[in-house]
């Protein structure tokens, strides 16, 4: 099988069952758009989200985070850096505060200040597994009341360095609360990231975005002929 051959096939795989495409990702028109990020912790969640406040603000839209992961501190700070950096402001709590009431009070915030987008971090403990799960649901349910049923996206980071493990993990978050795309991550090189074609067979979701860098304008849409060319040139040049 020729390189070239090889790219054919993935192709028409993936145009064929149009998971990659964007435009399958709902459209939502509520104002203010929330979007609650999960992933493991280590995947890149908060680092992601600065990504994608930066491009809200590119397209001129008033933006606001939520520090959702109340348990850990450092990530708290984390996302504090980024918003000064960024110049947004970012919703927090104590340490060890419910991560739910967190998120109400950030809506409710946004609602109040005729926010357009909002990002809430979230915790990623998957060895708590059940907790986490618990928690991740509350928490949805919570946005789902204060924004009066309005729909919200739920977007998934995920290590693209992963392998197997990150389905595994992508599984997890997508039984939970019904994911509406991924974001993958940790792809600034070009033989990382086969776990996109996992994620789009197995989960039929869209893969929106990949992560290719630590700096906040280190985010790319999905290009499904950049990102086979490059899988193939891996595959080949490894044999």
């Amino acid at each position: 099988v020729t390189p070239k051959q090889l790219e054919v096939a993935l192709l028409r795989f993936v145009r064929g069952e149009s998971y990659y495409d964007k435009t399958r990702l709902k459209t939502i028109t509520t104002k203010p758009l929330v979007h609650l990020i999960v992933g493991v912790n280590g995947a890149g969640k908060t680092t992601t989200i600065a990504k994608l406040a930066k491009l809200s603000l590119k397209q001129h839209k008033k933006t606001l985070l939520g520090a959702g992961d109340t348990f850990r501190a450092a990530a708290v700070k984390q996302l504090q850096l980024w918003g000064e950096k960024l110049n947004i402001q970012v919703i927090s709590a104590k340490e060890g505060s419910d991560p739910s009431s967190l998120a109400y009070n950030t809506i409710e915030s946004a609602i109040a200040k005729n926010i357009d987008e909002v990002f809430i971090d979230t915790a990623g403990r998957l060895h708590n597994q059940t907790n986490l799960k618990n928690e991740l649901s509350k928490i949805a349910r919570t946005c789902s009341k204060v924004l009066k049923d309005a729909p919200f996206y739920k977007f998934l980071i995920l290590d693209g360095t992963q392998g197997s493990s990150g389905l595994t993990q992508a599984k997890i978050f997508h039984e939970t609360l019904v994911l509406d795309g991924v974001i993958m991550t940790k792809l600034d090189g070009t033989s990382k990231g086969g776990a996109i074609l996992s994620v789009l067979y197995e989960l039929k979701l869209p893969i929106l975005y990949l992560g290719m860098g630590e700096k906040e304008d280190d985010l790319i849409a999905f290009d499904e002929e950049r990102f086979i060319e490059d899988l193939v040139d891996a595959v080949f040049v490894e044999q």
